[in-house]
């Protein structure tokens, strides 16, 4: 495999990335079926915050960030920890300390992080080089071409993030997290959950929304964290820390599930609001429930 990415991988990361920005724009002009959803989805939540040109212009640049960001993760898989630190940075760390001294080599605990397909989200994986006190986790949903998913799995494999398929290897989480003390769960928490979701909503119309990020933290203990990919420029990333979730009321008793997946909808959609472009509008969020 490493072959059909040599000729990538040798070229620096910033060429990459404009590489990657032309692609993208040139799958704005012919990626028609997709062109209409995030269209669309731009137009519904968004309308009323910026005109039909804007909303365009958006859309646009969505597409090309969509094309950096996935040829980013081909050169990114071969740059060490020490190379890729030059082009990300990371912010708002000292919320997951309960109190000084604000050192990642003491961080200890278990978290849960609700993310989502903001920026280069490919590079919340790194974060376990950052705390190698603590095992990082993340689910992801393979492809159904077995060939594509093992290539993008051989990608994210040197970050020493473990990766979990969500629909066959949930027991395997439920496993590291009853036997790890330190450990950092990351849920993508933006896609449509199908027709076992929470209709939640999102950007004022109901979404079907994952109750994952809420189960895995009240039944382990774990507190809540949002995170986000910003783009700061070509191929300098910012991932931010947000707001803790409480998974208790003041009384000490466990928040409903659906009252703290709405607290995750309302920070991503003001995360998507700081940078309309940020996010992976070629999504259908609002399909009817009983698809998937």
């Amino acid at each position: 495999m490493s072959l059909i990415f040599w000729p990538i991988q040798r070229l620096p990361l910033r060429v990459v990335c404009r590489l990657g920005r032309v692609m993208g724009d040139l799958a704005y002009g012919v990626a028609w079926r997709r062109k209409r959803v995030a269209m669309q989805n731009l137009r519904q939540c968004l309308g009323s915050h910026f005109s039909e040109n804007q909303i365009r212009q958006i859309c646009r640049e969505n597409f090309k960030r969509i094309g950096e960001n996935f040829i980013s993760m081909v050169k990114l898989a071969s740059m060490s920890w020490s190379e890729v630190r030059m082009h990300l940075r990371f912010v708002g760390l000292e919320k997951l300390f309960v109190s000084a001294p604000n050192d990642l080599d003491q961080l200890r605990g278990k978290f849960v992080f609700a993310i989502g397909h903001f920026g280069n989200f490919e590079l919340f994986a790194w974060f376990q080089k950052l705390v190698p006190g603590i095992q990082c986790v993340t689910t992801y949903r393979g492809l159904n071409q077995a060939f594509f998913s093992e290539i993008i799995q051989s990608l994210r494999a040197q970050t020493g993030c473990i990766f979990i398929e969500r629909r066959s290897e949930w027991e395997k989480l439920k496993h590291l997290l009853g036997e790890r003390e330190n450990i950092i769960v990351g849920i993508l928490a933006d896609q449509h959950a199908g027709k076992h979701g929470l209709a939640i909503p999102f950007f004022g119309r109901n979404a079907s929304t994952t109750r994952a990020p809420a189960v895995i933290a009240r039944r382990y203990n774990c507190r809540l964290f949002t995170a986000f990919c910003f783009r700061e420029g070509l191929a300098r990333w910012r991932i931010e820390c947000g707001e803790e979730i409480p998974v208790q009321n003041s009384e000490g008793r466990p928040r409903g599930v659906r009252e703290i997946m709405a607290d995750v909808n309302a920070a991503f959609e003001r995360a998507i609001l700081r940078d309309p472009a940020n996010w992976f509008w070629v999504h259908n969020r609002w399909k009817s429930p009983g698809h998937s």
